[in-house]
């Protein structure tokens, strides 16, 4: 099983360069799903998963999910915050 990075918004992967692919087989493989979750923290994206993909039945199965960064250019409304 390959352990990658999947974009939600678009159901791209991340690859090696930092670019995005449609295809499993071009995505970055990770180690481990806790060394993806941190990378995938660190993206300029929005939400994410870390999903497990079987090349061999080309299957995948969702390990985690969590937030990005935000995406790149994103203007983010000021949050208002009472006592």
């Amino acid at each position: 099983m390959n352990i990658l990075i999947e974009d939600t918004a678009t159901f791209e992967y991340l690859t090696a360069l930092g670019s995005w692919t449609k295809t499993a087989a071009g995505g970055k493989y990770f180690p481990a799903t806790n060394t993806a979750f941190r990378a995938a923290k660190q993206l300029a994206i929005g939400r994410f998963n870390i999903v497990g993909h079987i090349p061999e039945t080309n299957q995948f199965v969702n390990l985690s999910h969590g937030l990005g960064k935000g995406q790149p250019g994103a203007e983010t409304a000021p949050v208002e915050v009472s006592a």
